[in-house]
């Protein structure tokens, strides 16, 4: 399979309009568009009964005690996790392409409901829940169940560009047999052995100004 986006290039830097937050001069992040880009895709498997849609970063800190922090910078060395951004599972087969904003347009304090997705459009996708669920939990402002896509806001000072990986899964299974709420590892288990195919596209974001400033 191949995938493909409008909206950047692979291995170049994803515009703020895809982003949850954007860099500013005087508060380092402001809330940005937080726009879903643009997706397509080619060569899925005859054989195929869904597609399922990952979008992960590998690159966050596995400690927070440096995050955001005024003077301090989370070091290259630390250890990093995976931060869930989107989770889509039970697209159909014969999809061949998400537009842009067609599931996310604009910041939702409290998270975008879920899990069917809320477009007639694509009636029996669903959405997990995102890692943002996690990371606003103590927040009463934005605390809530984040569904769907949430786009990149990596801490502002760290000292490495992150990178987010949007992967597509062609599946030999209608439904992937996850139930309720879910999260993008529950379902990258669940799907384990029901790949026929799969292809990435990654893009790269920033909010620290002594890196690479995104396009």
């Amino acid at each position: 399979m191949k995938i493909w986006s409008d909206s950047f290039r692979d291995g170049d830097y994803i515009p703020g309009e895809y982003a949850f937050c954007m860099m500013d001069p005087v508060s380092h992040a402001v809330l940005s568009a937080n726009k879903n880009p643009h997706l397509a895709w080619s060569g899925v498997p005859d054989e195929a009964k869904s597609l399922t849609l990952i979008c992960h970063d590998p690159d966050v800190p596995s400690r927070g005690d440096d995050v955001n922090q005024e003077g301090k910078t989370v070091p290259s060395d630390l250890p990093r996790v995976d931060f869930f951004h989107w989770t889509m599972i039970d697209l159909p087969a014969d999809a061949r392409a998400i537009e842009a904003g067609e599931f996310s347009d604009g910041v939702t304090a409290h998270g975008k409901p879920g899990p069917h997705a809320a477009n007639a459009a694509r009636s029996g996708v669903r959405h997990g829940i995102n890692d943002y669920t996690s990371w606003f939990a103590g927040d009463a402002n934005m605390a809530g169940d984040y569904h769907g896509y949430d786009g990149p806001c990596p801490p502002w000072n760290d000292s490495i560009v992150h990178r987010y990986t949007f992967t597509l899964y062609a599946l030999n299974i209608a439904r992937v047999p996850v139930e309720g709420q879910f999260t993008g590892r529950q379902v990258r288990d669940a799907i384990r052995s029901n790949v026929l195919a799969e292809a990435r596209i990654v893009g790269l974001y920033t909010l620290n100004p002594l890196l690479v400033t995104p396009a």
